[in-house]
């Protein structure tokens, strides 16, 4: 019985989340209401404070929950390439298929986690710096082998690797929300012209070849 009432309580948060990923990205964080996602979730108002303390709560677990499916979904996906500069290479194109692949989630990490004043002050995104180590742990892996320059430092390259990709993950999804209002099309279509395929290709090429060329003198 109690087995069973875990997987009956695991249905219920995994019901939430997805629901509060869904009207976080339609109506926006602020905007959104507890009773909105208990409608879509299919459970009672109240049902909601079993789980969670409070709307940014849900918003915070959304990102931990999610970051953690990510970091496990990347790391399957890099353990079947053999050498870091192909592992960069489908870090980039898995990352904004990802994007792709769940545009909901991507709005809510790329736009709504930004507009709480707690996650952006008072939260420590540890799931965030895991998925940063991914990236810093092939720069070294590069170097040791000898594909990536020794004068690269790490630290630096993964910002800025993300960076990149987040810029681009933010745009795409600006456009898409624009999108949904005719207004919006011709927005849409100068923000982001290109399909994420097509940026994720030209995005590695570039990075790859900033992190193997010869060192630039200063």
């Amino acid at each position: 019985m109690k087995a069973a009432s875990n997987r009956r309580n695991d249905d219920k948060h995994e019901r939430i989340i997805q629901a509060a990923i869904a009207v976080f990205a339609e109506k926006g964080f602020f905007h959104a209401k507890v009773s909105q996602i208990a409608r879509r979730a299919g459970v009672a108002d109240g049902t909601i404070y079993l789980y969670f303390k409070n709307k940014e709560d849900i918003l915070i677990s959304i990102f931990e929950e999610k970051m953690e499916e990510v970091i496990t979904d990347m790391k399957e996906v890099l353990s079947g390439e053999s050498d870091a500069i192909t592992k960069l290479k489908r870090f980039v194109h898995h990352h904004l298929l990802l994007v792709e692949r769940d545009p909901d989630l991507a709005e809510v990490f790329h736009i709504e986690l930004r507009q709480s004043n707690k996650f952006m002050k008072a939260y420590v995104p540890v799931k965030f710096f895991e998925y940063l180590d991914l990236l810093s742990d092939l720069i070294v892996e590069g170097q040791r082998a000898g594909q990536i320059r020794k004068d690269v430092v790490p630290q630096i390259a993964r910002r800025a690797i993300f960076g990149a990709l987040d810029e681009i993950s933010l745009r795409w999804v600006v456009a898409r929300r624009a999108a949904r209002t005719e207004e919006g099309e011709r927005y849409s279509e100068l923000q982001h012209p290109y399909s994420l395929e097509v940026t994720a290709e030209q995005v590695a090429t570039l990075l790859i070849q900033g992190l193997t060329e010869c060192e630039v003198k200063s």
